[in-house]
């Protein structure tokens, strides 16, 4: 049996030990002087309303800290301002405060957080252990209690989750079994391994396997009248209890200031809302080097704004802490605005395998394009035919890293020839490929022909995901246009994109690159094989494996068809060189077929932050999943210096 205690956590598959410094952190006590309370709860603790410190903390909080040379114990006290580009809810909130059972640390390796303790035997059976005394942001206990109620009343429940299990929860097709086996200990455990569970437990949007039930029971058929509550779903707009339920549960969403939470702010305010309000959870269960409780910030304040006006607002220091809603093209602006002192600036590199890519839509429903994306020679034509030194130039002055849709070099998987395949600006060798499909020009026309006899007019897509989009498809265009590929641009929102390609209308898309540029052997690499219909590539494909085969085609390809068993064998839990091994193969296959073109890499992401606040790093990686962007870097420690 391999045993992650909170004192010497471990990576989640390789289990691993941390190095002596991060035990060093962990094994941290607190001084023997009583810790301070932070002064905005004065009135409550001397009023009786609130208990103090020693009571509302878990018997063994969470006590490890960052071991940044930059970081220092910080003083209570604050407001935090953000603006948000969406006034839906809240989930920035969860973003930022990033508690989570499990949580990845500076070094992309999985710790125990809101749990004390994980073991793993044979990665297949995985002993949840609670801390003791640990209590919800209303002062109830959290127990494996939250954990039964969540499996047996939601996750086993048809009218809450008619699609099942997630597939987190699923090993070789099957759920694991279940136990309960004491007020802070729960089990789960499959009969093969389970390499998707705890890194889904940490995500940036996570698996939440838990619940308040004693919130959420008042909402349940099973525990209160169901007329009762169809009446309160109706008044509200609502067709039924199960509606009312899942409103009134929306953990990432963070959009129900009634619901109990374990992050380090509680949301306060209901949408719609011009701001939303986080106060400091009196009941966090983490503690600095001296024993006082986290967060250091009082109130985290996230404002709605358009997103045009992100970036004035920014440069104006009306946001403490600011990246989304930032580009580089905002960069000089922001960076006059920090020499005249109202901001300080900072530009961490993006952690995708590419900020943007091309994706070639081989599910495509035109026979004559569908034909074309799955010949590789097509694919290799269309990125030699790309001078990603111009659009360097053009788009991030030369700033980014150019190359194919690959890991980045901080990855320990990375390997310098899967970024260069195909990826060097070559249109001699691209008009060879093309000549040799038989895609040739007819006289009096300088663009070529598709084998069905049609116009190469390409039609690209996008989802309006970033404002470097229609620059780099300006650019493409014209180079394209050399080797006798006519571009056409279509822009509409995400969800129209996202449902354009499912149905096989889009032909080509632009999007994001790989999510995971820095990725472990030991992280899942799903984005490589055809695993969801949410991939812009064979969406088809993707959604056979995530129906199991109920929908969707089965690949066509034979390198797909590889890519995904090498997935299946990645996801039966075979040892640290195996896996690697699969990852080495997997990039390699991509790399050379080029299922996706990729453009530019490392391109920098402003943050804007207050000169103030403290604890931020000076250089980090801007990263959604995993670290939940700012989250991984501990935001509950973040503080402000006075002025």
């Amino acid at each position: 049996m391999i045993r992650i205690p909170p004192r010497f956590a471990a990576s989640a598959f390789a289990l691993a030990a941390l190095t002596a410094g991060a035990s060093a952190a962990l094994a941290q006590e607190p001084s023997e002087a009583p810790p301070r309370e932070p002064e905005v709860l004065r009135f409550d603790l001397a009023t009786g309303a609130l208990a103090p410190m020693a009571e509302r903390l878990p018997a063994e909080p969470r006590r490890d800290l960052p071991e940044r040379e930059d970081w220092k114990e910080g003083r209570y006290g604050g407001s935090l301002r953000l603006l948000s580009r969406a006034g839906r809810d809240a989930r920035d909130l969860v973003l930022l405060g990033y508690a989570r059972l499990v949580v990845w640390n500076d070094d992309f390796e999985l710790v125990p957080d809101i749990l004390r303790s994980v073991d793993v035997v044979d990665g297949r059976i995985f002993t949840l252990t609670l801390r003791a005394g640990h209590r919800w942001s209303d002062g109830m206990p959290f127990t494996t209690a939250d954990f039964r109620f969540w499996w047996a009343e939601v996750a086993n429940n048809r009218e809450l989750s008619p699609r099942g299990l997630p597939p987190a929860l699923l090993a070789g097709g099957e759920p694991p079994v279940f136990e309960v086996l004491d007020e802070t200990t729960v089990r789960f455990s499959w009969g093969e391994p389970n390499p998707l569970f705890l890194p889904a437990l940490a995500a940036a949007s996570p698996l939440f396997i838990y619940r308040p039930a004693h919130y959420l029971k008042q909402f349940h058929a099973s525990y209160a009248d169901v007329a009762a509550l169809t009446a309160q779903a109706e008044a509200i707009g609502l067709q039924s209890w199960a509606e009312l339920f899942k409103r009134r549960d929306r953990p990432f969403r963070f959009d129900n200031p009634e619901r109990p939470t374990l992050q380090p702010w509680v949301n306060n305010v209901a949408p719609p809302a011009e701001r939303f309000v986080a106060r400091r959870n009196p009941y966090f269960h983490r503690v600095d080097a001296a024993g006082r409780q986290l967060p250091y910030i009082d109130e985290v304040v996230l404002t709605p704004t358009q997103p045009r006006l992100v970036p004035v607002r920014a440069a104006a220091g009306d946001s403490d802490l600011q990246a989304r809603g930032l580009s580089f093209a905002d960069a000089p602006a922001l960076k006059e605005a920090e020499g005249r002192g109202q901001i300080k600036l900072r530009l961490w590199p993006i952690g995708r395998g590419a900020q943007l890519a091309l994706y070639p839509n081989m599910n495509a429903v035109s026979p004559g394009w569908r034909q074309v994306m799955r010949d590789v020679r097509f694919r290799r034509a269309l990125s030699l035919a790309i001078d990603r030194e111009e659009l360097n130039q053009v788009l991030y002055k030369g700033t980014a890293l150019p190359g194919a849709n690959s890991l980045l070099p901080g990855s320990p998987l990375y390997r310098e020839s899967d970024r260069e395949a195909w990826a060097a600006y070559d249109p001699d060798q691209a008009n060879a490929l093309l000549d040799e499909l038989g895609m040739r020009a007819r006289a009096g026309d300088d663009i070529r022909f598709l084998p069905d006899r049609r116009r190469a007019e390409l039609v690209i897509e996008t989802a309006d995901t970033d404002p470097a989009e229609i620059d780099a498809l300006e650019v493409i265009t014209e180079q394209w246009r050399k080797i006798g590929i006519k571009v056409l641009v279509r822009s509409q929102g995400r969800q129209a994109a996202r449902q354009r390609v499912r149905s096989g209308a889009t032909v080509m898309s632009l999007f994001y690159g790989l999510t995971n540029g820095l990725a472990k052997a030991a992280m899942s690499p799903a984005e490589l094989a055809p695993t969801s219909n949410r991939q812009n590539n064979w969406p088809l494909w993707g959604l056979h494996h995530q129906s199991n085969g109920a929908a969707g085609e089965p690949p066509a390809l034979p390198e797909v068809q590889e890519l995904l068993g090498l997935y299946e064998a990645w996801a039966s839990g075979p040892d640290a060189a195996a896996r690697e091994k699969i990852w080495q193969r997997m990039l390699q296959i991509h790399a050379d077929q080029v299922f996706t073109i990729g453009l530019l890499g490392a391109v920098r992401q402003p943050v804007v932050v207050n000169a103030r606040l403290r604890n931020l790093p000076e250089e980090a990686v801007y990263l959604y999943d995993p670290g939940a962007y700012f989250g991984r870097y501990r935001m509950d420690t973040l503080w402000f210096a006075p002025e």
